[in-house]
């Protein structure tokens, strides 16, 4: 099942459905309402099992909006708190894992599809990169969660694109270690979407393509297989730290290869296999140019990166599937 919220031509309102081969159905009349669409999807969230039946339904006989008669908004667009790994993909031939870490990102920096990534109006020799990204739809409160009992804490999936400031080179901006993370956090820099698919839509969220192009080209083209720590260990390691509530996000990572600029006027387009795809536009006020393409820097070297660096027969993550 994979639902949204949208809002259609005929209403201000922004509205919870499912989307569908036949279209867009709207589920308001099933599910409880919310002061805003973000409580609105954690109620969903919270009351999905007992919501199945009605939703099942519906997205079999109920009335369905053509696609393209609706605008599909951002399907968490406020989330309580959006954790993100750092790195977490074997890159480079490496053979030992790097130590599990998250970053914690700016929940307001959230938009959805067809929605714009403005860059930010700063005149430093900064860049702006993508990173494409599974993001896990986390269920709570989850507290203590055990690798082994992961499937209990995780609602379901989204793409998010990771975008980030960065120096022209790698650092993310500004380079002290207290403030480094601010430069994933401007707004607009967290887009989400196009849906969340339910857990069940993913039989395996470490066996997933994941997809990105700038203006047509193909730049990250991986497969979740390659994280270094795999989901499993994600939702014990957070869920050790601090209590996740429904509506929560994790943010798996990117495989650097294929990383690039973001720049005014482009389009860009991130898929997740069995969530779906979505566009977003990109402006940039200052107008700023960096070379188009994949940066071949100290991230990137190779576009086609798919389970090409997993490590044969050396130690697995914890917690692996």
């Amino acid at each position: 099942m994979k639902l949204v919220l949208f809002q259609s031509a005929a209403s201000t309102e922004i509205a919870p459905g499912l989307m569908t081969g036949r279209g867009i159905v709207d589920i308001s009349g099933a599910v409880r309402k919310g002061h805003t669409p973000q409580l609105t999807m954690q109620y969903i969230i919270d009351d999905f099992d007992a919501l199945k039946p009605a939703l099942d339904k519906l997205a079999a006989e109920g009335s369905a909006i053509a696609a393209d008669k609706v605008q599909l908004k951002a399907p968490l667009p406020r989330p309580g708190k959006i954790l993100c790994c750092i790195a977490n993909y074997w890159e480079h031939a490496q053979r030992e894992a790097r130590p599990l870490n998250m970053f914690m990102k700016n929940p307001d920096a959230v938009v959805g599809p067809g929605d714009t990534i403005v860059l930010p109006e700063y005149t430093v020799p900064w860049a702006f990169m993508h990173e494409a990204e599974l993001a896990l739809v986390m269920k709570g409160p989850a507290k203590m969660v055990k690798a082994k009992d992961w499937r209990s804490a995780v609602f379901g999936y989204t793409g998010l694109i990771d975008v980030s400031a960065r120096e022209q080179g790698r650092r993310t901006w500004p380079a002290t270690p207290l403030t480094s993370w601010l430069g994933k956090s401007f707004d607009t820099f967290a887009p989400i979407g196009p849906c969340i698919a339910t857990a069940d839509e993913i039989k395996d969220p470490n066996d997933i393509i994941i997809r990105f192009w700038n203006d047509g080209q193909l730049r990250h083209n991986y497969n979740t297989d390659d994280m270094e720590h795999r989901v499993p260990e994600l939702v014990e390691w957070a869920t050790t730290v601090m209590t996740l509530n429904s509506g929560d996000l994790i943010a798996c990572g990117t495989n650097h290869e294929g990383l690039g600029f973001l720049q005014d006027g482009e389009t860009v387009d991130i898929e997740v296999q069995n969530v779906g795809k979505m566009t977003l536009k990109v402006r940039d006020p200052l107008k700023r140019k960096w070379e188009r393409g994949v940066y071949m820097g100290v991230d990137s070297t190779n576009p086609e990166a798919v389970k090409r660096h997993r490590p044969q027969g050396g130690p697995t993550a914890t917690g692996a599937i």
